[in-house]
């Protein structure tokens, strides 16, 4: 799978829209690894996803079973989940931006190394 391995090294912003939820937590941290191990000290994350909010919300929920029956293993995820995540790939979260569109914005730097 090319898609989950390859990542322009250098960059001091990394943009990815509406493509970690298409993916089960080991994938999407894979492709978030190959990420930090690109971006430079001092870069920044921006994924545009939908954000569901806690708890058992009848239309989030529907929106995660949905995307693990269409994208073999995809989900969509809450703020405490995307955090874990990107914590487990060598990032940390900073702040999600909600939009009058169902996509928030959340933002995430490379934590230091040593």
């Amino acid at each position: 799978m090319t898609s989950l391995t390859w990542s322009p090294d250098g960059g001091d912003t990394y943009v990815l829209k509406l493509v970690l939820h298409d993916w089960d937590d080991a994938r999407a941290a894979r492709i978030l690894g190959n990420i930090r191990n690109a971006i430079i000290p001092g870069g920044r994350l921006i994924i545009i996803e939908a954000v569901m909010p806690p708890g058992d919300d009848y239309h989030a929920k529907f929106l995660d079973v949905n995307m693990l029956v269409l994208s073999d293993g995809g989900r969509e995820r809450t703020e405490e989940e995307y955090r874990t995540l990107l914590d487990g790939a060598g990032f940390t979260l900073t702040r999600v931006v909600p939009t009058a569109a169902p996509l928030s914005v959340v933002e995430a730097i490379p934590r230091r190394t040593g």
